[in-house]
Order: structure tokens, then sequence, then C-alpha cells
């Protein structure tokens, strides 16, 4: 029965593929395989399988290598838009910050011009009622003095009129008078100097009236020209810290543990900003310099932003073209704790933030192991390396290159196991790729 259907497939198959015979000759004897049909239907279609396996097989590789051009070319758009922004942000601050501080010496030298005109006003004042006291006093004087001097002259007529009449003569009556109206002259003469002094004064007062009214209009515009300035550096602190607080916070990190612990460690260029600082003579200060300090504590919250930045592992790890072949999470059945990227052999690996390398050399499954440690308890691991390019205790910086890509270790081709463990538990290292996106 069985060799009945077998021929029958046999016959059924030979219009398609009849049966041949492949002769093997040496120099003793020839001998020939027969290929039957059966035999060259399961080589056919055996070829076809693997045809169909290699094109299909090239077809994902193809689009593997599309996929990866393009995240490739992403990630470096987005390492140029971060730099440049960055830079910006700087130069915006530096900006701000100086015409802040040219807008309070303005402010401040007004504010003393003001003060100076007060001060002169002042001193008119009391120098007018001082010289309305002495004309008062003067004009007093002068009335008693003419008061006298009409006694004195109805006292001289009298005694020139007795005189005359005892002895003919009134020479010494005149010459009294002479006197009396030489005195008077006198004080006539210092009272029209007291008044034109007055009227000066009075001139003077005028003329440092006009002064501080002009200087009130000018400090009237100069305060609104600085709510302007204000008003700018206001928004455009508020615009910038906007997207570096809700970076962090994606991330996980508390802002402002993150911000004290980057205040406590600073030292050298770029730290914290100092507030103004102005001579209030034991009053509170003013509108205008609580403004400028608030705004001077924003930028300066913003430099804490950009130092932590530089502290935190917001960067890319490989920055030459590369395939993403493994991503966070279970895998195979395992837990796999960090993303793989794929790249030739030699390719640089760059450390992703500010730190200190804690281990670099071989450790098992990962191979040759670069360990950072970052702040706010964050340490990166780069795996499977070729080559290693820095030592234990080393300091290194954000985009500072630390290995070569390899094949060490439990691995199955060239690329890099990338992790970030934070208080030791590894965390997507893709969230804090994804969180600096729309931010540099």
């Amino acid at each position: 029965m069985r060799a009945k259907l077998s021929h029958r497939i046999n016959g059924a198959l030979e219009r398609y593929f009849p049966e041949r015979r492949l002769f093997l000759k040496s120099d003793r004897e020839t001998r020939y395989i027969r290929l039957r049909p059966g035999m060259q239907l399961i080589a056919w279609t055996g070829s076809a399988g693997l045809v169909a396996w290699t094109v299909i097989a090239t077809s994902i590789l193809l689009m593997d290598s599309i996929g990866a051009g393009n995240l490739r070319s992403q990630a470096q758009r987005e390492q140029v838009v971060y730099e440049a922004r960055l830079n910006a942000l700087s130069k915006e601050r530096d900006t701000r910050a100086e015409e802040a501080r040219i807008a309070q010496e303005r402010f401040n030298t007004a504010l003393a011009r003001v003060s100076s005109m007060q001060s002169a006003l002042l001193s008119a004042q009391s120098r007018q009622r001082e010289l309305s006291t002495g004309i008062d006093v003067i004009q007093k004087t002068l009335r008693r003095t003419m008061n006298e001097r009409d006694d004195a002259l109805a006292q001289a007529n009298l005694l020139t009129a007795e005189l005359k009449g005892r002895t003919g003569s009134a020479k010494t009556g005149k010459s009294r008078a002479a006197d009396a109206a030489g005195a008077v002259g006198f004080l006539t003469t210092a009272l029209d100097l007291t008044a034109s002094e007055r009227d000066r004064s009075r001139l003077e007062q005028q003329k440092a009236l006009s002064d501080l009214d002009k200087a009130t209009l000018d400090l009237k515009l100069m305060q609104e020209r600085n709510d302007r300035i204000f008003g700018q550096l206001e928004e455009a602190v508020t615009v910038s810290l906007e997207p570096l607080d809700k970076m962090f916070r994606a991330v996980g990190l508390n802002t402002d543990q993150v911000l004290k612990q980057v205040r406590r460690g600073y030292s050298g260029v770029g730290g914290p900003l100092t507030p103004i600082s102005l001579s209030t003579k034991g009053q509170e200060p003013d509108a205008d310099g609580l403004r400028a300090n608030a705004i001077l504590a924003e930028l300066d919250r913003m430099n804490l932003y950009r130092i932590a930045a530089e502290k935190a592992p917001f960067s890319m790890p490989v920055k030459s073209a590369f395939r993403y072949t493994s991503g966070f999470g279970p895998r195979w059945g395992r837990q796999h704790n960090g993303t793989d990227f794929a790249a030739p052999k030699g390719t640089p690996v760059y450390a992703t933030a500010d730190g200190t390398v804690v281990f670099a050399g071989r450790s098992t499954g990962f191979g040759k192991l670069v360990r950072i440690r970052h702040a706010f308890g964050i340490e990166t691991y780069y795996a499977h390396n070729n080559k290693l390019r820095v030592k234990v205790g080393q300091k290194v910086s954000r985009g500072q290159r630390i290995s070569d890509m390899g094949n060490t270790g439990r691995s199955t081709g060239n690329h890099l196991h990338y992790e970030i463990r934070v208080g030791g538990k590894p965390v997507n290292p893709m969230t804090y790729i994804k969180a600096a996106k729309n931010v540099f």
C-alpha cells in the first residue's frame, strides 16, 4: 500500500520534477546518484525557503538601519539644539542681569539727585526763614529808630528854639539832626540789602523747585522704563525656568533638594548671584530693589539648574551612528536594566554627566565596565566595552570620552549596555533622555 502511494506521488511529481541522475566519475569507475522527484521537491522547497528567509532578513536589517539613522540624526539635532539653547539662556541671563544692574545704577543716580535737590530746597527754605526773621527784626529796629529819630527831632527843635532864644544860634541842634539823619540812612541801606538778599533767596527757591519738578519727571520716566525692563526680565526668567523645572520633575528628582545640594557644593565662577545691596539708612528696601532682588533670585535658580543639568545624565552616551537593539524592561523572561546601543567596534562612548569613576575594569556579565557616580545619588553603567579610557577615582565631565564600544562579557555583538541607577535602583535611561528632549 505504501509502495503504491509512493509510486503515485512520484508519478504526479514527474511532470514537474522528472527523475534525474547525477554522475560522479573517477579514474577507476563511474557512479551515479538517482534524484527522485520527491528528493527534488524537498531540495527545491528548502532552496525557496532559504531565499525567502534571506529576503526577509535583509528587509529587516535595512529597516533597522533606516530607523537607526533617523534616531541618530534626531539625537544629533537634539544635542545641537540643547547646547545652543543652553548658551542662549546663559547669554540672556548675563544680558538681563547687566541691564538690571545698569537700570539700578541709573535709578540710584536719579535718587541721589532728587535727594540733593531736596536738601538744597530745605536749605533754601531754612535760609529764607532766617532772612525773613532778620528782615522783621530790622524792620522793628528801623521803626523804633525812626520813632526815636522823630522824638529826637522834636526835642532838637525844642532845644534849638530854646537855644536860639537864649543865644541867638541853632548850630548844635542841626548837628544832632544831621547825626540822626545819617543813622537813618545807614539803616535804610541795610534794609535795602536785606530785601535784595530775600529776593535772591526767593529766586533760588523757585529755581530749586523747578529743578525738583524736572528731576521728579525724569525719575517717573526712569521708573516706567525700569518697569518695562523688569517685566521683560520676569517674563524671560519664567519662560526659561518652567521647562527646566519640568525636566527634573519628569525624572522623579526633587527640584528643591537638587538646587539645595548644588548651592551647598558650588565653587567657582558662574555660581549664585549676589543680591543688590542699597544703603537705605535703616529703612526698608524700596519696591524696585525688592523686585530686582527677586529677579536675581530667579536668575540664580536658573543658573543652579544649569549646573545641575551638567551633573545629571540627560545626554546621550553614543553620538556616532547607532541603532537601538534592546530597551529597558523584561527580555527573554528576565529583567533588562538598561538600554542597548549597537554600533561598530571602537565607537566612542561618552559620559552623560559630570562625576567620578568608581569602577573601571572587568565585571562578570558586563565585560569591561565603567561605572560613574554622579550627584543626587545617581550612577551610570557603561558595559561590554572593548577599551577603557578612564581610571578609578578620575573626575570626568559630561561629553568626555570614557571608553570604546566592544563585545566583551555576556554579549552577542558589538554594543553598549547603558544603565542609570538612582539610589542603587535601576531606572529607564530613556526617561532622562526624553525629559531633556523638549528643553535643550
